[in-house]
């Protein structure tokens, strides 16, 4: 009898371990996280494996959790990422902790990997794009394209789209003072003129206003597009002075039109409004969109902007888009560094500013079906980045908050609000 009863005893304990076994991976997004930029590979990767995601808003910096099936700790390991592995008891904890309605947290599901597509051009420099460098170091995969496959149709194929350091008005960066001797200059020049030509425009500036309209088209559509640096700002230019010549001689063979700034219409730009643009064609700068540095009272050593808090519960976007480990970010520089907030569309939703200086940094807004995200800055991890410089090495910043925000673009197009049980 008392054998019988051990036996019993021990097959209730057997039967009762599968249970207790941890089953659930957290991956924490706070300051316990070494390696915070692969995380975000980490959730792409998943995502890739057909395992959904739980990003965890608001809690421990926007953590992220997903089952603990075969082969996730090992990659997890792989990638230097830190987790931690528990109990299915423990995780519900954690999401009931969420769920309190006092608690300003919520679950996004995350589905389905987006296909992204990084607009720049086939020659393109080291030095040029930070949205490239994170997305190699995170190890999320991407697909090049530029004005030929714009041109050709062929956005509707991406979920998502990242605009390369770019110049849409057709004044190659304006770069001609300091580096039209130098050979990617003249190259650069030199393919773009072809493409002018082979899709039947006679300017490139005219080209460039057709690929920001088909850009338009595909946001309005339900794309996700993310610009930085000049590729924020002569976007809007570009849309603002379609079938104006706003270019001077050296850039396309004749004078502007004198009369371009009165012809301007600001009804088809995404976030500025009633912008001066800057004609001097040796000055580098496009319009008084961006902060020049004697306006932003300000050096790298006290450059920092504020992150914005929104209802992970009823705003859910913004949310997403300002998960970080910090709400403060160390500020950097780039053509395009910081938008005057005067000029900055009533219906834009702020994100990220420096409220003393006047400034935005980090900025959201919707057309149609799709949304759009504006950011300030060529490199979060180079304070005055410039040409011909090394590109940064991510591996010496790999909890960076800059770099962060950029990332939190990456995974947005993915999530859907997870239905909690009642």
């Amino acid at each position: 009898m008392i054998l019988l009863r051990f036996l019993c005893s021990l097959l209730l304990l057997l039967t009762a371990l599968p249970a207790a076994r941890a089953s659930q991976v957290l991956i924490p997004m706070d300051d316990a996280q070494k390696e915070h930029l692969k995380a975000y590979g980490m959730a792409y990767w998943l995502l890739g494996k057909q395992v959904e995601v739980d990003w965890l808003l608001n809690y421990r910096g926007g953590s992220f959790a997903c089952p603990n099936l075969s082969g996730v700790e090992q990659e997890l390991a792989v990638r230097g990422v830190s987790y931690q592995v528990i109990s299915d008891a423990q995780y519900g904890a954690i999401l009931g902790q969420i769920a309190d309605a006092n608690a300003n947290m919520d679950v996004m599901k995350l589905e389905k990997s987006p296909k992204i597509a990084v607009y720049t051009p086939k020659g393109k420099q080291p030095w040029d794009d930070a949205v490239t460098l994170v997305l190699t170091y995170a190890e999320i995969p991407y697909t090049e394209i530029y004005d030929d496959e714009v041109l050709d149709g062929k956005l509707p194929k991406y979920d998502w789209l990242h605009l390369h350091h770019e110049d849409f008005t057709g004044q190659y960066g304006k770069f001609f003072a300091s580096y039209r001797n130098r050979p990617w200059y003249q190259q650069q020049q030199r393919d773009a003129e072809a493409a002018a030509k082979r899709h039947g425009f006679a300017k490139v500036s005219q080209m460039k206003g057709s690929v920001v309209t088909k850009m338009q088209e595909f946001i309005a559509g339900g794309g996700f597009l993310f610009a930085m640096c000049s590729a924020t700002d002569t976007y809007d230019i570009a849309l603002a002075g379609l079938g104006l010549d706003m270019v001077e001689n050296m850039y396309d063979g004749d004078p502007a039109d004198p009369t371009a700034q009165s012809k301007l219409n600001f009804n088809r730009t995404l976030a500025f409004k009633d912008f001066q643009l800057v004609r001097d064609p040796y000055q580098y700068e496009y319009s008084n969109i961006d902060m020049q540095p004697y306006e932003r009272g300000v050096g790298e050593d006290n450059d920092y902007f504020s992150l914005f808090t929104f209802s992970a519960k009823y705003d859910p976007v913004p949310t997403m888009l300002t998960q970080n480990h910090t709400k403060t970010v160390k500020g950097f520089m780039g053509q395009t560094t910081a938008f005057r907030k005067s000029l900055v569309k009533s219906d834009v939703l702020v994100m990220g500013e420096n409220k003393a200086s006047g400034e935005v940094r980090y900025m959201h807004g919707e057309l149609g079906k799709g949304t759009w995200t504006f950011y300030g800055g060529h490199d979060p991890e180079d304070y005055q980045h410039l040409v011909e410089e090394e590109p940064t090495d991510l591996t010496l910043h790999p909890n960076s908050p800059g770099y962060r925000l950029i990332l939190n673009n990456i995974l947005f197009p993915a999530a859907k609000k997870k239905k909690q049980k009642t």
